[in-house]
Protein backbone atom coordinates (compact mmCIF):
# COMPACT_ATOMS: atom_id res chain seq x y z
CA UNK A 1 0.00 0.00 0.00
CA UNK A 2 1.36 3.42 -0.96
CA UNK A 3 2.08 5.84 1.90
CA UNK A 4 -0.08 8.88 1.15
CA UNK A 5 2.33 11.36 2.77
CA UNK A 6 5.23 10.03 0.69
CA UNK A 7 3.31 10.22 -2.60
CA UNK A 8 2.31 13.80 -1.76
CA UNK A 9 5.96 14.77 -1.23
CA UNK A 10 6.82 13.57 -4.74
CA UNK A 11 3.71 15.26 -6.19
CA UNK A 12 4.50 18.62 -4.55
CA UNK A 13 8.16 18.45 -5.61
CA UNK A 14 7.23 17.90 -9.27
CA UNK A 15 4.72 20.78 -9.19
CA UNK A 16 7.44 23.10 -7.86
CA UNK A 17 9.86 21.78 -10.48
CA UNK A 18 7.33 22.60 -13.21
CA UNK A 19 6.76 26.10 -11.83
CA UNK A 20 10.51 26.77 -11.74
CA UNK A 21 11.13 25.53 -15.28
CA UNK A 22 8.07 26.71 -17.19
CA UNK A 23 9.96 29.67 -18.66
CA UNK A 24 13.03 27.59 -19.65
CA UNK A 25 13.75 25.30 -22.59
CA UNK A 26 13.85 22.27 -20.27
CA UNK A 27 10.48 20.58 -19.78
CA UNK A 28 11.77 17.08 -19.00
CA UNK A 29 10.97 15.83 -15.51
CA UNK A 30 13.49 14.11 -13.22
CA UNK A 31 13.71 10.35 -13.71
CA UNK A 32 11.95 7.72 -11.61
CA UNK A 33 15.32 6.61 -10.24
CA UNK A 34 16.17 10.16 -9.14
CA UNK A 35 12.81 10.63 -7.39
CA UNK A 36 12.98 7.22 -5.68
CA UNK A 37 16.47 8.01 -4.37
CA UNK A 38 15.71 11.60 -3.36
CA UNK A 39 12.62 10.74 -1.32
CA UNK A 40 13.55 7.16 -0.32
CA UNK A 41 10.30 5.83 -1.79
CA UNK A 42 9.31 2.94 -4.02
CA UNK A 43 8.62 3.13 -7.75
CA UNK A 44 4.97 2.49 -6.92
CA UNK A 45 4.86 5.73 -4.89
CA UNK A 46 6.55 7.75 -7.66
CA UNK A 47 4.23 6.27 -10.29
CA UNK A 48 1.15 7.16 -8.25
CA UNK A 49 2.29 10.80 -8.05
CA UNK A 50 3.01 10.76 -11.81
CA UNK A 51 -0.41 9.23 -12.56
CA UNK A 52 -2.23 11.97 -10.67
CA UNK A 53 -0.21 14.67 -12.45
CA UNK A 54 -0.88 12.95 -15.78
CA UNK A 55 -4.62 12.70 -15.03
CA UNK A 56 -4.62 16.43 -14.22
CA UNK A 57 -3.13 17.13 -17.64
CA UNK A 58 0.13 18.55 -16.30
CA UNK A 59 2.53 15.92 -17.69
CA UNK A 60 2.86 13.39 -20.49
CA UNK A 61 5.28 10.56 -21.34
CA UNK A 62 7.15 9.79 -24.56
CA UNK A 63 8.21 6.17 -24.94
CA UNK A 64 11.99 5.88 -24.86
CA UNK A 65 12.49 9.56 -23.99
CA UNK A 66 10.98 10.12 -20.55
CA UNK A 67 8.26 12.22 -18.93
CA UNK A 68 7.69 15.90 -19.70
CA UNK A 69 5.46 18.65 -18.38
CA UNK A 70 3.00 20.49 -20.61
CA UNK A 71 4.42 24.01 -20.80
CA UNK A 72 1.21 25.50 -22.21
CA UNK A 73 -0.79 24.06 -19.30
CA UNK A 74 1.76 25.42 -16.79
CA UNK A 75 1.73 28.92 -18.28
CA UNK A 76 -2.04 28.98 -18.57
CA UNK A 77 -2.47 27.81 -14.97
CA UNK A 78 -0.08 30.46 -13.71
CA UNK A 79 -2.05 33.24 -15.35
CA UNK A 80 -0.98 36.90 -15.53
CA UNK A 81 1.11 38.14 -12.62
CA UNK A 82 -0.96 40.17 -10.17
CA UNK A 83 1.24 43.16 -9.37
CA UNK A 84 -1.34 44.41 -6.86
CA UNK A 85 0.00 41.70 -4.54
CA UNK A 86 3.28 41.66 -2.65
CA UNK A 87 5.44 39.00 -4.33
CA UNK A 88 7.62 36.93 -1.99
CA UNK A 89 9.99 34.19 -3.19
CA UNK A 90 11.10 31.31 -0.98
CA UNK A 91 14.35 29.63 -2.14
CA UNK A 92 15.07 26.44 -0.20
CA UNK A 93 17.48 23.53 -0.50
CA UNK A 94 14.52 21.18 -0.09
CA UNK A 95 16.51 18.07 0.83
CA UNK A 96 15.07 17.81 4.37
CA UNK A 97 11.33 17.49 3.72
CA UNK A 98 10.34 17.94 7.38
CA UNK A 99 12.29 21.17 7.81
CA UNK A 100 11.12 22.56 4.45
CA UNK A 101 7.43 21.76 5.03
CA UNK A 102 7.50 23.22 8.54
CA UNK A 103 9.20 26.37 7.29
CA UNK A 104 6.64 26.75 4.50
CA UNK A 105 3.81 26.36 7.01
CA UNK A 106 5.36 29.03 9.20
CA UNK A 107 5.97 31.42 6.32
CA UNK A 108 2.43 30.96 5.00
CA UNK A 109 1.09 31.55 8.51
CA UNK A 110 2.86 34.91 8.76
CA UNK A 111 1.98 35.85 5.15
CA UNK A 112 -1.66 34.85 5.55
CA UNK A 113 -3.05 37.83 3.67
CA UNK A 114 -4.88 38.13 0.37
CA UNK A 115 -2.44 40.86 -0.62
CA UNK A 116 0.61 38.54 -0.57
CA UNK A 117 1.68 35.82 -3.00
CA UNK A 118 4.37 33.24 -2.07
CA UNK A 119 6.31 31.36 -4.75
CA UNK A 120 8.56 28.42 -3.84
CA UNK A 121 11.85 27.50 -5.55
CA UNK A 122 14.02 24.45 -4.79
CA UNK A 123 17.79 24.36 -5.34
CA UNK A 124 18.46 20.73 -4.28
CA UNK A 125 21.62 22.28 -2.76
CA UNK A 126 23.08 22.83 -6.25
CA UNK A 127 24.81 26.10 -7.11
CA UNK A 128 23.64 25.91 -10.73
CA UNK A 129 20.04 25.50 -9.55
CA UNK A 130 20.45 28.41 -7.16
CA UNK A 131 21.56 30.58 -10.08
CA UNK A 132 18.52 29.54 -12.12
CA UNK A 133 16.23 30.34 -9.18
CA UNK A 134 17.82 33.76 -8.68
CA UNK A 135 17.44 34.58 -12.37
CA UNK A 136 13.76 33.64 -12.12
CA UNK A 137 13.47 35.99 -9.13
CA UNK A 138 15.48 38.87 -10.62
CA UNK A 139 12.37 40.87 -11.48
CA UNK A 140 8.86 41.11 -10.10
CA UNK A 141 9.63 40.18 -6.50
CA UNK A 142 9.41 42.43 -3.46
CA UNK A 143 11.31 40.08 -1.16
CA UNK A 144 13.25 36.81 -1.13
CA UNK A 145 13.68 34.32 1.72
CA UNK A 146 16.78 32.20 1.03
CA UNK A 147 18.59 29.15 2.42
CA UNK A 148 22.15 29.48 1.08
CA UNK A 149 23.72 26.74 -1.05
CA UNK A 150 27.10 25.31 0.03
CA UNK A 151 27.47 28.52 1.98
CA UNK A 152 30.97 27.89 3.33
CA UNK A 153 32.64 27.74 -0.10
CA UNK A 154 33.18 30.41 -2.73
CA UNK A 155 29.77 31.13 -4.24
CA UNK A 156 29.66 32.08 -7.95
CA UNK A 157 26.15 33.50 -7.58
CA UNK A 158 26.91 36.51 -5.40
CA UNK A 159 26.65 38.66 -8.54
CA UNK A 160 22.99 37.63 -8.84
CA UNK A 161 22.34 38.59 -5.24
CA UNK A 162 24.05 41.93 -5.82
CA UNK A 163 21.89 42.68 -8.87
CA UNK A 164 18.72 41.76 -6.98
CA UNK A 165 19.81 43.91 -4.04
CA UNK A 166 20.43 46.91 -6.31
CA UNK A 167 16.76 46.72 -7.34
CA UNK A 168 15.85 47.15 -3.66
CA UNK A 169 14.39 43.66 -3.48
CA UNK A 170 14.52 42.70 0.18
CA UNK A 171 16.67 39.67 1.02
CA UNK A 172 16.71 37.63 4.21
CA UNK A 173 18.52 34.32 4.80
CA UNK A 174 17.66 31.45 7.12
CA UNK A 175 19.82 28.52 8.31
CA UNK A 176 22.71 29.00 5.86
CA UNK A 177 23.99 32.39 4.78
CA UNK A 178 27.07 33.76 3.02
CA UNK A 179 29.69 35.10 5.41
CA UNK A 180 30.48 38.73 4.68
CA UNK A 181 27.20 39.39 2.87
CA UNK A 182 25.23 42.37 4.23
CA UNK A 183 21.85 40.63 4.39
CA UNK A 184 19.97 39.78 7.60
CA UNK A 185 19.60 36.15 8.61
CA UNK A 186 17.51 34.04 10.94
CA UNK A 187 19.60 31.23 12.43
CA UNK A 188 19.99 28.93 15.42
CA UNK A 189 22.68 29.37 18.08
CA UNK A 190 24.70 26.33 16.98
CA UNK A 191 27.58 27.15 19.32
CA UNK A 192 25.30 27.03 22.36
CA UNK A 193 23.68 23.88 21.03
CA UNK A 194 27.11 22.21 20.76
CA UNK A 195 27.79 23.17 24.38
CA UNK A 196 24.51 21.61 25.52
CA UNK A 197 25.12 18.34 23.68
CA UNK A 198 28.80 17.86 24.56
CA UNK A 199 28.18 18.80 28.19
CA UNK A 200 25.48 16.14 28.53
CA UNK A 201 27.83 13.51 27.13
CA UNK A 202 30.77 14.42 29.35
CA UNK A 203 28.55 14.65 32.45
CA UNK A 204 27.67 11.01 31.77
CA UNK A 205 31.31 9.98 31.61
CA UNK A 206 31.95 10.07 27.84
CA UNK A 207 35.43 11.26 26.88
CA UNK A 208 35.94 9.62 23.50
CA UNK A 209 33.33 11.47 21.41
CA UNK A 210 33.15 11.43 17.60
CA UNK A 211 31.50 14.09 15.45
CA UNK A 212 30.14 14.01 11.89
CA UNK A 213 29.95 17.39 10.11
CA UNK A 214 29.31 18.91 6.65
CA UNK A 215 32.12 21.22 5.58
CA UNK A 216 30.42 22.84 2.58
CA UNK A 217 27.73 24.70 4.51
CA UNK A 218 28.19 27.45 7.04
CA UNK A 219 26.01 25.74 9.63
CA UNK A 220 28.26 22.68 9.51
CA UNK A 221 31.34 24.74 10.26
CA UNK A 222 29.63 26.59 13.11
CA UNK A 223 28.56 23.26 14.63
CA UNK A 224 32.09 21.89 14.29
CA UNK A 225 33.63 24.99 15.89
CA UNK A 226 31.23 24.72 18.81
CA UNK A 227 31.86 20.98 19.11
CA UNK A 228 35.65 21.35 19.28
CA UNK A 229 35.55 24.28 21.72
CA UNK A 230 33.43 22.21 24.08
CA UNK A 231 35.47 19.03 23.67
CA UNK A 232 38.33 21.11 25.05
CA UNK A 233 36.16 22.96 27.60
CA UNK A 234 34.80 19.74 29.13
CA UNK A 235 38.14 17.91 28.98
CA UNK A 236 37.13 15.22 26.48
CA UNK A 237 39.72 13.58 24.25
CA UNK A 238 40.83 15.92 21.44
CA UNK A 239 41.77 13.88 18.35
CA UNK A 240 41.51 14.90 14.70
CA UNK A 241 40.55 11.35 13.72
CA UNK A 242 37.42 11.63 15.87
CA UNK A 243 35.90 14.04 13.32
CA UNK A 244 34.37 12.92 10.02
CA UNK A 245 34.04 15.66 7.42
CA UNK A 246 31.46 15.10 4.69
CA UNK A 247 30.14 16.95 1.64
CA UNK A 248 26.39 17.57 1.74
CA UNK A 249 25.88 15.98 -1.70
CA UNK A 250 27.56 12.84 -0.38
CA UNK A 251 24.92 12.46 2.33
CA UNK A 252 22.16 12.13 -0.29
CA UNK A 253 23.69 8.91 -1.62
CA UNK A 254 21.91 6.27 0.41
CA UNK A 255 23.88 3.49 -1.26
CA UNK A 256 27.46 4.55 -0.52
CA UNK A 257 27.19 7.02 2.39
CA UNK A 258 26.14 4.45 5.06
CA UNK A 259 29.24 2.42 4.21
CA UNK A 260 31.42 5.51 4.58
CA UNK A 261 29.95 6.27 8.00
CA UNK A 262 30.28 2.68 9.21
CA UNK A 263 33.93 2.55 8.13
CA UNK A 264 34.56 5.73 10.12
CA UNK A 265 32.85 4.37 13.25
CA UNK A 266 34.61 1.00 13.06
CA UNK A 267 37.99 2.75 12.88
CA UNK A 268 37.45 4.28 16.36
CA UNK A 269 37.20 1.41 18.86
CA UNK A 270 37.44 3.69 21.91
CA UNK A 271 34.63 6.04 20.86
CA UNK A 272 31.49 5.67 22.99
CA UNK A 273 29.41 8.61 21.70
CA UNK A 274 28.60 10.21 18.35
CA UNK A 275 27.42 13.77 17.65
CA UNK A 276 25.46 14.05 14.37
CA UNK A 277 25.38 17.40 12.59
CA UNK A 278 21.82 17.08 11.26
CA UNK A 279 18.66 15.00 11.10
CA UNK A 280 19.64 13.13 7.95
CA UNK A 281 22.97 11.98 9.37
CA UNK A 282 21.38 11.00 12.68
CA UNK A 283 18.76 8.90 10.90
CA UNK A 284 21.44 7.21 8.81
CA UNK A 285 23.49 6.35 11.91
CA UNK A 286 20.41 4.91 13.62
CA UNK A 287 19.58 2.83 10.52
CA UNK A 288 23.14 1.48 10.35
CA UNK A 289 23.05 0.51 14.02
CA UNK A 290 19.63 -1.13 13.69
CA UNK A 291 20.84 -3.16 10.70
CA UNK A 292 23.94 -4.34 12.55
CA UNK A 293 22.21 -5.06 15.84
CA UNK A 294 23.98 -2.24 17.68
CA UNK A 295 22.14 -0.81 20.68
CA UNK A 296 21.60 2.90 21.45
CA UNK A 297 22.53 3.83 24.12
CA UNK A 298 23.81 0.39 25.22
CA UNK A 299 26.66 0.21 22.69
CA UNK A 300 26.86 3.85 21.56
CA UNK A 301 25.36 7.10 22.78
CA UNK A 302 24.00 9.25 19.94
CA UNK A 303 22.98 12.93 19.96
CA UNK A 304 22.27 15.38 17.18
CA UNK A 305 21.62 18.87 15.92
CA UNK A 306 18.43 20.06 14.17
CA UNK A 307 16.04 17.16 14.67
CA UNK A 308 13.21 18.04 12.27
CA UNK A 309 10.89 15.04 12.59
CA UNK A 310 7.62 15.34 14.49
CA UNK A 311 8.39 12.10 16.40
CA UNK A 312 11.17 13.48 18.59
CA UNK A 313 9.33 12.67 21.84
CA UNK A 314 8.56 9.10 20.77
CA UNK A 315 12.09 8.32 19.54
CA UNK A 316 13.64 9.67 22.75
CA UNK A 317 16.80 10.96 21.04
CA UNK A 318 18.74 13.64 22.89
CA UNK A 319 18.94 16.35 20.23
CA UNK A 320 18.25 19.97 19.46
CA UNK A 321 14.80 20.38 17.89
CA UNK A 322 14.77 22.45 14.70
CA UNK A 323 12.28 25.33 15.10
CA UNK A 324 10.99 24.93 11.54
CA UNK A 325 7.52 26.46 11.95
CA UNK A 326 8.71 29.19 14.32
CA UNK A 327 11.62 30.03 12.00
CA UNK A 328 9.21 30.26 9.08
CA UNK A 329 6.99 32.64 11.04
CA UNK A 330 9.98 34.81 11.98
CA UNK A 331 11.44 35.11 8.46
CA UNK A 332 7.94 35.74 7.08
CA UNK A 333 7.29 38.51 9.59
CA UNK A 334 10.70 40.09 9.05
CA UNK A 335 10.55 40.06 5.25
CA UNK A 336 7.20 41.88 5.42
CA UNK A 337 8.66 44.43 7.84
CA UNK A 338 11.55 44.95 5.43
CA UNK A 339 9.18 45.42 2.48
CA UNK A 340 7.30 48.07 4.46
CA UNK A 341 10.53 49.77 5.62
CA UNK A 342 12.03 52.27 3.14
CA UNK A 343 15.10 52.47 5.37
CA UNK A 344 15.46 48.68 5.71
CA UNK A 345 19.22 48.72 5.09
CA UNK A 346 19.80 50.63 8.32
CA UNK A 347 17.74 48.33 10.52
CA UNK A 348 18.72 44.90 11.77
CA UNK A 349 16.23 42.16 10.90
CA UNK A 350 18.46 39.27 11.96
CA UNK A 351 17.39 36.86 14.70
CA UNK A 352 19.05 33.95 16.52
CA UNK A 353 16.96 31.14 18.02
CA UNK A 354 18.26 29.66 21.26
CA UNK A 355 18.59 25.85 21.12
CA UNK A 356 15.71 23.69 22.32
CA UNK A 357 17.18 20.42 23.60
CA UNK A 358 15.01 17.33 23.90
CA UNK A 359 16.13 15.35 26.93
CA UNK A 360 15.92 11.89 25.44
CA UNK A 361 17.25 8.48 26.43
CA UNK A 362 20.04 8.08 23.87
CA UNK A 363 22.94 8.83 26.27
CA UNK A 364 24.34 6.02 28.41
CA UNK A 365 25.66 6.90 31.83
CA UNK A 366 29.17 5.42 31.91
CA UNK A 367 29.64 6.43 35.55
CA UNK A 368 27.12 3.88 36.83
Amino acid sequence: MVNQKKYRRVYDYIKIFIDQNKFTLNNKLPSENFLCSKFSVSRETVRLAMKILRDEGRIYSVKGSGTFFDRNYALKENGPEDRSKIQIGFITQGYDYNTSSNLVRGIKHSLNKDSIELKIFITDNKLSNERSCLKSCSTGFDGLIVDGVKASIMNPNLDCYSLIDKKNTRLIFFNNYYMGSPYPRVTIDDAQCADELVRRLTENGHRHIAGIFMYDNYQGQEKYNGFMRNIIKYDAVFKDEYVKWCVSDESFNKKSFPGTLWKFIKSLPRVTAIVCCNYMVLNMIMEIFAEKGISVPGDYSVVGFDYSGSDWKERKITASIHPGFEMGVKVGQNILKMVDDPDFRNHDYSYVFPPHINEGESIRNLKE
